[in-house]
């Protein structure tokens, strides 16, 4: 198959289910799930019903025989510049004054319930899965984070009807959903790299580095925001908005490599350069939001088509039930972490009630790291893939649905 071919299977094939997904009130990224899915099941038919076709058929998510060559070394570039995307349009969509009124609660919202559903995940995998310790702990990391690609647009559209600023609800979910994020890569990092090289790694000055990253990344973020948004104020008739976003994301994808090299928490980097543009040049920034809503139209597709392309369906089939219950128990545990992040807050019960349904949805992150345990040749690799192609399927409709179907009755309107 050309890549001309794979290129119309991917982008046509996964907007039609996302829309067909999106009519029956579910979420887009779902059907592109399910779609990613579909394709992986083609080598296997064809090869059933030939035998030359059944040798040059590769097993799913192997890259060779049926698949373009080089495709699969490209993916990992694609999910890494949709996490970019969706992390800019949040840093774009947090102003100061709303992270002043949020509190408190949007710093422990970033850090409590994904550490809640982590700590009891990592108990699970290793008691119910013999995952060892460290494999238990980049699985449970990888599952504890929250969906950007569902919360981020319903919380921006929920805003947009003044639905839950009153208390900062929503900033509040919009900026530790996003941190959490941060949070949980860092850790799935931490505990993949003693995965994999467990005599290479020095555990104690691992754990000392994490906020190092951190603090890092918000400060090299920053010196790339505080130059963009000088460049863009002095340059701003002469330089296009579809100019100024291919410069943005040119940078973000440059401050990853960056990360890489020196160790810093670039995704966090990446949500400060999107705050400190909304800081220092609010036009220019409003501009970029509305070129990147555009830019994540074909990101968010390929990120989950690519995820459900990714899976051995066989396996999945296999652990659906065990991961099931691990999932469901987390998210159980999760809830418990939101009740008490928000403690400190201003808000009701109610509002309280809704940043637990706020932060039940999975997508982004498990779409984005679901494939890194199996590409880094750990032996769990293929369950892991499966569980978290599950969490997306099971979490993301029952998330996005209670979000809509909630706001109203539990958020207070300021229009």
């Amino acid at each position: 198959m050309g890549f001309e071919v794979l290129f119309f299977l991917i982008f046509a094939g996964g907007w039609v289910m996302g829309r067909l997904a999106e009519r029956f009130r579910l979420p887009g990224v779902l059907g592109m799930t399910i779609w990613g899915i579909v394709l992986a099941l083609i080598p296997s038919l064809l090869a059933g019903g030939s035998a030359d076709m059944g040798a040059a058929a590769p097993s799913v998510g192997s890259g060779s025989g049926f698949w373009p060559s080089g495709f699969w070394e490209t993916a990992p570039f694609l999910k890494s510049l949709a996490l970019v995307v969706i992390l800019l349009r949040a840093g774009l969509g947090i102003s100061k004054s709303d992270l002043s009124r949020a509190g408190t609660a949007a710093l422990l919202m970033a850090f409590i319930p994904c550490l809640f559903e982590g700590a009891v995940l990592t108990l699970l995998f290793h008691g119910l899965m013999g995952f060892p310790w460290m494999v238990a702990g980049l699985t449970a990391f990888m599952l504890a984070a929250v969906s950007p690609a569902v919360v981020v647009p319903s919380m921006l559209e929920l805003q947009d009807r003044g639905l839950g600023r009153q208390n900062g609800v929503i900033t509040t979910v919009l900026a530790g959903a996003s941190v959490d994020d941060v949070v949980v890569i860092t850790l799935f990092t931490l505990f993949l790299n003693l995965a994999v090289s467990p005599e290479q790694t020095r555990i104690g000055l691992t754990l000392v580095s994490i906020p190092l990253s951190l603090l890092g990344g918000i400060a090299l973020g920053a010196v790339i925001g505080l130059v963009l948004a000088w460049w863009f104020r002095s340059h701003h008739a002469s330089i296009r908005a579809t100019e100024k976003a291919l410069l943005l994301l040119a940078s973000s994808v440059f401050l990853l490599q960056v990360g890489d090299w020196v160790h810093l928490a670039a995704l966090l980097g990446v949500m400060t350069i999107g705050f400190v543009l909304l800081e220092r040049a609010e036009p220019q920034a409003r501009e970029l939001a509305g070129k990147l809503g555009k830019v994540w139209v074909p990101a968010q597709i390929a990120l989950f088509v690519i995820i459900g392309l990714s899976i051995d369906v066989q396996t999945a089939f296999e652990v659906g039930p065990v991961a099931l219950l691990i999932i469901l128990t987390g998210l159980l545990a999760r809830s418990v972490g939101v009740v008490f992040a928000t403690l400190p807050s201003s808000m009701n019960w109610k509002e309280r009630l809704f940043c637990v349904i706020a932060y039940t949805p999975k997508a982004t992150v498990q779409a984005a790291l679901g494939g890194a345990a199996l590409s880094a040749g750990l032996p769990q690799g293929k369950i892991i893939l499966a569980v978290a192609v599950l969490a997306i399927v099971i979490t993301a409709p029952l998330g996005l649905i209670g979000i809509r179907g909630s706001a109203k009755r539990l958020l207070a309107s300021e229009l």
